[in-house]
């Protein structure tokens, strides 16, 4: 494996993913984690951390699409986000049905307060980055401020 030492090949590949590989979308890569490890059956999931993932990650226990998380500081640039995911109790599907990427460095999606998607007719979350910090779309129409819209969940 070249000029590394590596025990395994699974260790290999979790040092490239941490480590190596510089990310073009680092939102994408969080949700495609969470959406992973929800069809797996997963318990938890490690995410690398950045401040926008912390804020998008609070969100989502405040709305209760996640049962808890932990943000920890490890040897990693920024540190770790373990999330436990949430589960239906008597199906055991995932709370989350769909985590679906809206703006995205190829075609990024800004939208006026009055704008914002109503996701499910409200029974969904519009997550959006707006100058007041990250923030649900029902929390940035109360602010009459507009944004990013990164993501939605439901």
């Amino acid at each position: 494996m070249g000029k590394f030492k590596f025990k395994s090949r699974a260790e290999a590949v979790l040092y490239c993913k941490i480590n190596v590989f510089m990310l073009t979308d680092p939102i994408s890569d969080y949700l495609t984690r969470i959406r992973n490890a929800m069809s797996a059956g997963h318990k938890v999931v490690e995410i690398p951390a950045s401040n926008l993932k912390k804020e998008i990650t609070k969100i989502l226990y405040e709305q209760g699409y996640i049962l808890n998380f932990k943000f920890e500081d490890g040897n990693h640039h920024q540190g770790l986000i373990k999330i436990a995911l949430k589960y239906d109790r008597m199906t055991k599907e995932p709370v989350i049905r769909k985590l679906k990427r809206v703006s995205r460095p190829g075609l990024r999606q800004y939208k006026g307060a009055s704008e914002l998607p109503r996701v499910l007719n409200g029974l969904g979350v519009a997550i959006v980055s707006t100058s007041k910090g990250v923030m649900t779309d029902k929390q940035a129409r109360q602010e009459n401020v507009g944004g990013e819209v990164l993501c939605l969940v439901y």
